[in-house]
This record gives C-alpha cells, structure tokens and sequence, in this order.
C-alpha cells in the first residue's frame, strides 16, 4: 500500500514538472513582445481596442512609444484578443499599467485610466530620462 502511494505521488510530481517545463519554455505568443523587455525599463499597458478608458489611453502610449524609443520599452497588450494574458499578468480589471525596473522586476501598477503626465514621472523615477 506504502509503494502504491509513493507511486502515485511521484507520477503527479513527474506529471507537475512536465506541466512547468512545457508551459516556462513555450513559445511567446505570436504579436507580443517578451514582457518586460530585458535590459529596459518597461511599461506594458494591459487593456483592449474596445474600452473606452483603454482608447482613452491608446494615443498616449503611441506617443510615450515614440518618445521613449531607444530608452524604454512601452507595450499595449489587448486581453479581449490574448484572453491567457490577462491570467499571465494577474489582472482582474482593464486598463491596468505594469512597470518594471532595468533588470525584468515589477515595480509597480495602477489600474485605470493613467495620464501622461503620471506614466511619465514613473518613468523617471525608475530613471529614464
């Protein structure tokens, strides 16, 4: 009966680590960028093409994109067209901000509509100039 255990319990750990191993070494998902980007200080913008708060946002990450080419890695990531995104990033409501310092650790994240004027001063406080 003791083996019997034994070997149930090592067929589900077997089972578990080939479970994490297939899903850490997956392919990223076509269209998005590995999140954050390594080396950069990063902004990834969870939201979708259709919410209003979102659209209301949209415009300022293209500029933020633009202006911060070379110096900071601005993502949008719609969930409404990569639905396991939203799991990914533990986002339970849109638009929600990540962002993360130079070395891939998040540092922080607001949920809801975020002026420019905001996004930019957590940009420098990570140390984008």
């Amino acid at each position: 009966m003791k083996n019997r255990r034994w070997s149930v319990l090592a067929l589900t750990l077997f089972s578990m680590a080939l479970f994490v191993t297939a899903a850490c070494s997956a392919e990223p998902e076509a269209g998005i960028p590995p999140v954050p980007t390594p080396g950069l200080v990063t902004l990834v913008d969870i939201g979708a093409h259709k919410c209003i708060p979102c659209k209301m946002m949209a415009p300022i990450i293209e500029e933020l994109k633009k202006e911060y080419a070379g110096r900071a890695s601005i993502i949008f990531i719609d969930v409404w067209e990569h639905r396991e995104q939203g799991a990914k990033f533990g986002v339970s409501a849109i638009p929600t901000q990540i962002f993360y310092d130079k070395a891939g650790k998040e540092i922080s994240r607001h949920v809801g509509f975020m002026d420019k004027e905001s996004i930019v001063a957590q940009l420098k406080t990570l140390g984008v100039k």
